[in-house]
């Protein structure tokens, strides 16, 4: 069955942001002038999906009152001559169903998969973790195709520093990647230390999931700290030899921490045809 639906967990306090997500959603917090949430929707759009279900928390208002259609922000935006911009709003809740559904207290990102699993019914999904933003929707319509053809789950990968492994999961593989960057996956561990970690390939927050993943979630016990995580879930697929991955050089940005959004202000700003070289030399005259 073909990707139609993308599930992006939105239900975090963002302490780290701290006190502006008081008031902002840390998915709200813009990238210039587009909120991060919003570059993953499109992301997931590029890939084909045409049903966006995001789990929020009752306290953050502000990601309803984002998702819900607005004519008269569409073409203020528009009338500013970014009618590129205009268009994805646009077809939010038209061309493209949006739901929201709630998570009632933070328990770990395998319960807030859960939480959409009424909205998502008895079809693969993609999941998108919105701190992890993407340079495109390639990486994403790989991991789809891939799905396709073996309807087994598949993760998302990167290789990185071995100083950075322990932030986030890593996995071990049963040989190197193929020319396209495909691999099976056969050990899934979530932030080990670095002495501990299986390789330096590591988890980048982006998964196609089969329908029964929600089962194999309803069946996990929580870890020690009450928490219900996908890497439990992973790495019974692992074990089990049904779990792929796609090692991607894609451009990746980790906004999960203030430093790493600041950073991916400063660089997709650059790349923007519209902001890019106004900033570069503002840059330029200031630190040369």
């Amino acid at each position: 069955m073909p990707l139609h639906t993308a599930v992006i967990p939105a239900a975090g306090m963002g302490t780290r942001f701290l006190p502006a997500t008081k008031a902002v959603p840390k998915e709200l917090m813009p990238i210039f002038d587009t909120p991060a949430l919003q570059l993953v929707m499109d992301e997931a759009i590029g890939a084909g999906c045409d049903h966006i279900v995001v789990v929020s928390s009752k306290a953050k208002t502000g990601i309803e009152a984002y998702l819900a259609p607005s004519p008269d922000a569409v073409k203020r935006v528009r009338d500013s001559g970014r009618a590129e911009l205009a268009d994805r709003l646009a077809r939010i809740g038209s061309d493209v169903r949006v739901s929201v559904v709630y998570q009632d207290a933070p328990r770990g990102l395998g319960h807030a998969i859960g939480c959409a699993r009424s909205a998502v019914g008895n079809e693969p999904f993609a999941v998108l973790l919105p701190d992890e933003l993407m340079g495109d929707s390639s990486l994403l319509k790989q991991m789809s195709d891939m799905f396709l053809q073996n309807g087994k789950s598949v993760v998302g990968l990167k290789q990185v520093p071995m100083t950075e492994v322990s932030a986030y999961g890593c996995v071990k593989t049963t040989s190197a990647p193929s020319a396209s960057g495909e691999v099976t996956v056969t050990d899934v561990v979530e932030k080990p230390a670095m002495h501990e970690a299986p390789s330096d390939l590591i988890l980048i927050g982006r998964y196609v999931l089969h329908a029964g993943m929600f089962d194999m979630l309803d069946a996990l016990k929580p870890a020690p700290s009450g928490e219900i995580q996908l890497t439990d879930a992973l790495l019974i697929e692992a074990q089990a030899g049904e779990l792929f991955g796609v090692v991607s050089s894609i451009a990746r940005f980790d906004t999960g921490t203030p430093m790493g959004w600041l950073q991916a202000v400063i660089e997709l700003t650059l790349q923007r045809k519209d902001a890019g070289a106004e900033l570069e030399a503002w840059l330029k005259g200031k630190y040369s």
